[in-house]
């Protein structure tokens, strides 16, 4: 184990395996723990992911324009970290980030409801931690 993984908190994990799970409102609870303790740079890093945690369940709630600006908030944020950092593939989140919300962007205020439906939730980004 390398001395980055070995100073990754357990409640980091939680918080990914709900991001995955599209518990975003749980996600967001459990990294906001760490975010208000944590230092520079894991605080802007937790930040970030809390971020697009929170755009993705506006998106659900069919709130387009928190959805874009924490999205986008998100997406800002993370891009210091690529391609990887604290275990996880960071420019694939971005990407898969960066995707949905072009697509909401296209889909305008009016066809939220009809894109968070057509959707299935398939276009939500998934956070892939990396191989061991």
């Amino acid at each position: 184990m390398t001395s980055e993984q070995e100073k990754i908190p357990q409640q980091f994990w939680q918080g990914i395996g709900e991001f995955n799970e599209q518990e975003f409102y749980k996600c967001h609870d459990t990294l906001e723990a760490l975010w208000l303790e944590a230092g520079e740079p894991e605080r802007t890093f937790y930040q970030g992911i809390l971020q697009i945690a929170v755009g993705l369940y506006h998106a659900g709630n069919e709130n387009w324009r928190g959805s874009l600006m924490l999205l986008g908030e998100g997406i800002s944020k993370l891009n210091y970290y690529q391609p990887n950092y604290f275990g996880i593939n960071v420019e694939k989140l971005l990407i898969e980030s960066s995707e949905l919300l072009k697509d909401l962007q296209q889909s305008g205020p009016e066809k939220i409801a009809d894109f968070v439906r057509d959707s299935s939730n398939s276009k939500y980004p998934k956070i892939l931690k990396l191989e061991d």
